[in-house]
This record gives structure tokens, C-alpha cells and sequence, in this order.
């Protein structure tokens, strides 16, 4: 019955490390997120507004937000596996809901920008983002 114990802290502990650099890597990728849009937006700081650039930033940035939003659901997951109480699930289980609609209608959002780019670079030939 100890070692049950025993393992049972081994895992909480590691699921928690888990968590942490899920959550950690989730933070980072807003960062990245960020300076790659700004890059992206200096680059292009000489030009007049243009909803063609405009949709460009949405994009670079959006796919971050993403990923990021990926690893927070990840960390979520984690976090189910060792919750002690149904209140702490339910809470768990609420928010994993709220990320996962947040990153389809993300996802939905970017395919629309990503079409609008399309159609104004006249057709099949887009030039690449470039990361």
C-alpha cells in the first residue's frame, strides 16, 4: 500500500513538471507569436496600408496563438489526470472546452484569412510567410 503512495506522488510530480512546461512552451509560443509579427510588420513599415499585408500579420500571428492555445490544452489534460475532486475536474473539463472552441473558431478565422490572401495574390501562386 505504500509504494501505491509512493507512485501515486511520482506521477503527480511528474505531471505537474508536465503541466508546467506545457504551459511554458504555451507562453513562449505567444512570445514568438509576437516578435514574429512585429518582424513581419517592420518589413513591411514602408508601405501604405494594405488589407492584402493586414491579413499577413493576422495570419502569422494567429497560427501562434494556435499553438499556443494547443499546448494550453495539452497542460489541461494533464491537469485531469491527477485532479483529486469532481469540482476541480469539471473546472478543468470547462476550460479545455473554452480553449478547444477558441482555437476551431481561430482556425476557421485564419482559413478565411488564408483564402482572402489567396484570392488577392491571383490564385495558386502565394507567396510564402516566412517564419
Amino acid at each position: 500500500m505504500e509504494s501505491i503512495h509512493l507512485l501515486e506522488s511520482g506521477l503527480s510530480g511528474v505531471v505537474a513538471l508536465g503541466k508546467l512546461f506545457l504551459e511554458a512552451i504555451s507562453v513562449l509560443c505567444v512570445f514568438l507569436g509576437i516578435v514574429k509579427t512585429v518582424q513581419l510588420g517592420l518589413r513591411f513599415s514602408d508601405f501604405q496600408y494594405d488589407e492584402f499585408l493586414f491579413i499577413q500579420l493576422r495570419i502569422r500571428f494567429g497560427v501562434w496563438l494556435a499553438l499556443a492555445l494547443e499546448f494550453q490544452l495539452g497542460a489541461d489534460i494533464l491537469a485531469t489526470t491527477i485532479a483529486p475532486k469532481t469540482d476541480t475536474l469539471i473546472r478543468l473539463g470547462a476550460i479545455a472546452v473554452i480553449r478547444t472552441l477558441l482555437n476551431y473558431f481561430l482556425n476557421i478565422e485564419l482559413e478565411h484569412e488564408f483564402e482572402l490572401r489567396k484570392n488577392q495574390s491571383g490564385g495558386d501562386h502565394i507567396p510564402p510567410i516566412k517564419s
